[in-house]
C-alpha cells in the first residue's frame, strides 16, 4: 500500500479506534455557549488545531522518527496534558488505536509501548511500521483532531453536513502549516481554556460523548 493510501486510511473516520465517542471538548463548549454555529466551530477548531493538535503532532512525530521511544513519549504528553480528564481520553483513543495495529501490524514489536499508550504515542509508531514519512504521521494526527471534534459538533448541533464538509476543507491548509511546523521540534503549548472544558466534561452526568 502507498503511503499516501495509508494516510487516507489512517484518517479514515470509519477506523475502529473509539474516536467517534470523543468530541475533543466540543460537547462541554456548545453547553457553554461557546460554540453555538460554523463561525464559532470554525474558532475552536482553529484553537484546538494549533494547540492540542501541534503538541500531539510533535510528539508523534518524534516517536516515528526515533527521538522519543515509547516510555518517553508517554512521559512527554502527560506532561503537556494539564487536564487529568484530556489525558484520560488520550490513553483512551490511544489503547483503541493499539488493539488495531495489532491485528495490522502483528510482526511488530508493540510490548514497549504498554496497554494504554497515549494516542500520539501508538500513531508515531504506527507512521513508522506502516510507512508513512514522520510529515504524513503528523498530519493524520492533526487532521483527526480536527475532524474529530467537527463531527462531534454538526451532530451536536445539527448543523448541515455541506456546511461543515465546506470548513473543513477550509482548514486543511492550516492542518498541512501546523503537521510541518510539528517535524521541526517537540512543541510545548497548553490552553487553559481547553483543560477547563475536559475537566468540566468529566464531571458531567451522562454526557454523550466519552470526552
Amino acid at each position: 500500500m502507498s503511503s499516501l493510501a495509508m494516510l487516507l486510511t489512517l484518517t479514515d473516520s470509519r477506523l475502529p479506534t473509539g474516536g467517534h465517542v470523543h468530541s475533543g471538548g466540543v460537547e462541554e463548549a456548545v453547553t457553554a455557549g461557546l460554540v453555538t454555529d460554523i463561525a464559532t466551530l470554525s474558532a475552536y477548531l482553529r484553537r484546538r488545531i494549533s494547540t492540542a493538535g501541534l503538541v500531539s503532532a510533535s510528539i508523534a512525530a518524534a516517536v516515528h522518527r526515533g527521538i522519543l521511544n515509547p516510555a518517553d513519549g508517554n512521559a512527554e504528553t502527560d506532561a503537556r496534558t494539564t487536564a487529568p480528564a484530556a489525558r484520560a481520553a488520550s490513553r483512551s483513543q490511544g489503547r483503541g488505536l493499539l488493539r488495531l495495529a495489532v491485528r495490522v501490524w502483528p510482526e511488530a514489536v508493540w510490548e514497549p509501548l504498554g496497554a494504554r499508550p497515549h494516542l500520539a504515542v501508538i500513531a508515531g509508531k504506527v507512521g513508522e511500521v506502516s510507512g508513512l514519512t514522520p510529515e504524513q504521521t503528523a498530519l493524520s494526527i492533526v487532521y483527526t483532531t480536527m475532524t474529530g471534534a467537527a463531527s462531534a459538533a454538526q451532530r451536536l448541533l445539527a448543523l448541515d453536513p455541506a456546511d461543515v464538509a465546506a470548513l473543513t476543507f477550509e482548514l486543511a491548509e492550516s492542518c498541512q502549516r501546523t503537521a510541518e511546523l510539528a517535524t521541526t521540534c517537540l512543541a510545548d503549548l497548553s490552553d487553559p481554556l481547553l483543560d477547563e472544558l475536559a475537566e468540566r466534561h468529566a464531571a458531567r452526568e451522562r454526557p454523550l460523548f466519552a470526552s
